[in-house]
């Protein structure tokens, strides 16, 4: 298990982060986003889309836990399970035909779905530190 650390000091930095990511996923990759609200989970996840080639804009499902993007060169399934109060919940989407399908799923909250996710899923970590700077952000990246 490798972990790779980087940081960011403006949101276009973490968009592109977000972006190379998207670039290099392949079908079938879930990629777990964590983060306190306001970390830039959704700017990191705009990039990513984008790394896929997906031009619509992207912003958190967070109503409607599941939004997909079929426009790239990968269908993108973006999920937000903040407001999932019990993981039955995802069977009821039927998260298994998203999570084993032909494109990529990024998981915004992916922590409060933890014992459904796969092994060999990419868990990515967003932190502040604000006495760094507003815009600062710390991201891991364990694959």
């Amino acid at each position: 298990m490798e972990i790779k650390r980087y940081e960011t000091f403006r949101p276009e930095e973490t968009f592109a982060l977000g972006r190379t990511l998207g670039k290099e996923a392949k079908a079938g990759g879930i990629y777990c986003l964590d983060g306190d609200l306001g970390a830039g989970k959704t700017v990191f996840t705009q990039g990513f889309a984008a790394g896929l080639g997906i031009t619509e804009p992207v912003n958190s499902p967070t109503f409607t836990i599941l939004q997909v993007y079929e426009e790239g060169r990968l269908p993108l399934y973006h999920f937000d399970v903040y407001r999932i109060g019990d993981v039955e919940e995802m069977d009821e989407i039927g998260y298994e035909e998203y999570f084993y399908g032909e494109g990529v799923c990024l998981i915004e909250w992916a922590s409060l779905i933890e014992e459904i996710l796969p092994p060999e899923a990419v868990h990515i970590r967003i932190e502040r530190d604000t006495e760094k700077g507003y815009d600062y952000r710390r991201i891991s990246i364990e694959e």
